[in-house]
């Protein structure tokens, strides 16, 4: 996984790894979630890819506008 680069605030996320149609996030409690297409939407899983590489705003968007629409949580 990539190590997330959170720019200013502490961020809840600390890893990301992208994917053709989907994204897995790692958060600080060790939780990793997969987004996909087909559970959380073409738009937001791009969007979360946007935000994941710019190292801002991945957990805000998750809290705001994802939520529980996650493929799997290992």
């Amino acid at each position: 996984m990539t190590p997330y680069r959170h720019v200013g605030e502490p961020s809840g996320v600390v890893a990301y790894r992208i994917m053709a149609k989907a994204i897995d996030v790692k958060f600080v409690d060790g939780r990793t979630y997969t987004y996909t297409y087909a559970s959380t939407g073409e738009s937001a899983v791009e969007q979360m890819k946007q935000l994941a590489k710019a190292g801002a705003g991945l957990s805000t968007f998750i809290s705001q506008h994802v939520r529980d629409n996650y493929a799997s949580r290992h």
